[in-house]
């Protein structure tokens, strides 16, 4: 009797316990409270700005993943090359952490942010200067120290370029543009710089260098196999293409709705190609009954270089959106309130507030 007194008793006094606290003492709650902090849907990507710092940060995982790949293919990695390498993976790192940190941090997480990007581009340039040292013979007779077919057997010239349009394009991001479509980017407080052009046409604009880029790496990687088969000219035709329709997109000030739809179906295109090129790449690396064999992989057909066209198609429909795009979906219909129907909206809630910054939202 005794025993079940005590029993009930202790049942009792944890019926009395305020439910705050007993979900303190549960096991997992710290954690699970954690995580609801740092990964709430407050924190999920509510513009454009922060849609694209989250594709910068998954364009720097795979060029990690693709630069160790690449590296990888003469069996032995100097101690330069691992470089770039475990720069795409932290910095990819990196740029959540910031993302995480810019709720209750701004300013640190504004600076982290752009110091990653930073270097990122730097990585970019210094890549293409050591790929182009490999391809010239400074000893050679005059005329004969960098020719053609020097670059197209060299390391990709333009392929660390990946790293600097990334950094280029999350630097761009990571800036609050104020007011929306103005070219004034916000550095730190009242510090702005202005861009001869909106933030929307720069990010179109780099998109057609990008595409540039991957035309070019593209071309002189084809190269190598005399261009033999109808796909590697249509890959070639479809990067003129999708890098002659963002340059000319951006350099208008009214495009025409036809402007718009030839530009969007330009990105789609690309996107397309990029996973077409993906698919041929990937097969020819396969041998009979598509046996896989890692070194072919290794030596063979880029696998992932033909996604650098689907990644700036997706860049360039991201480009396209309103700057408060995400916002502007999550808002609550006009005219209903967001407390409940006999609360009055917060400010800030009925969609008066000014621009999210970039990083926080």
């Amino acid at each position: 009797m005794q025993a079940d007194s005590q029993d009930h008793n202790r049942t009792l006094s944890s019926a009395n316990i305020p439910a705050e606290e007993g979900h303190t003492r549960r096991p997992g709650a710290r954690t699970s409270r954690l995580l609801l902090t740092y990964f709430s849907p407050r924190r999920m990507p509510q513009t454009r700005d922060q849609l694209m710092l989250a594709m910068v940060a998954l364009n720097e995982l795979f060029l990690g993943i693709e630069v160790y790949l690449a590296h990888g293919a003469n069996g032995t990695i100097v101690p330069s090359e691992w470089y770039p390498i475990y720069y795409g993976f932290s910095s990819s790192v990196l740029l959540v952490l910031a993302g995480l940190l810019a709720t209750r941090h701004r300013t640190a997480a504004s600076v982290l942010a752009t110091a990653t990007l930073a270097g990122s581009a730097l990585i970019g340039f210094l890549g293409v200067y050591f790929h182009l040292a490999r391809a010239v013979l400074p000893t050679a007779p005059a005329g004969e120290r960098l020719t053609l077919n020097l670059l197209v057997w060299a390391p990709p010239v333009l392929g660390p370029l990946a790293y600097s349009l990334a950094g280029l394009l999350g630097i761009s991001a990571a800036w609050e543009e104020s007011p929306p479509t103005s070219g004034r980017l916000v550095l730190y407080k009242e510090h702005a710089i202005h861009l001869p052009y909106s933030k929307t046409r720069a990010f179109i604009f780099t998109v057609g260098m990008g595409t540039l880029a991957a035309l070019v790496s593209s071309v002189l990687d084809h190269a190598r196999a005399g261009f033999e088969g109808a796909w590697l000219w249509y890959a070639a035709a479809i990067g003129v293409f999708g890098t002659v329709v963002p340059v000319a997109f951006a350099a208008m000030d009214k495009p025409s709705r036809l402007d718009t739809f030839t530009y969007i179906a330009a990105m789609f295109i690309l996107i397309l190609t990029g996973v077409l090129g993906a698919f041929l790449h990937i097969r020819s690396d396969l041998v009979f009954e598509s046996t896989v064999v890692i070194e072919r992989f290794l030596r063979g057909a880029p696998p992932l270089a033909p996604l650098l066209f689907s990644n700036m198609g997706m860049l360039g429909l991201l480009a396209l959106l309103d700057p408060e795009f995400l916002q502007t979906m999550r808002r609550s219909p006009v005219g209903m309130p967001r407390n409940g129907p006999q609360e009055t909206p917060a400010p800030g809630q009925d969609g008066s507030a000014d621009q999210a910054h970039p990083l926080t939202g």
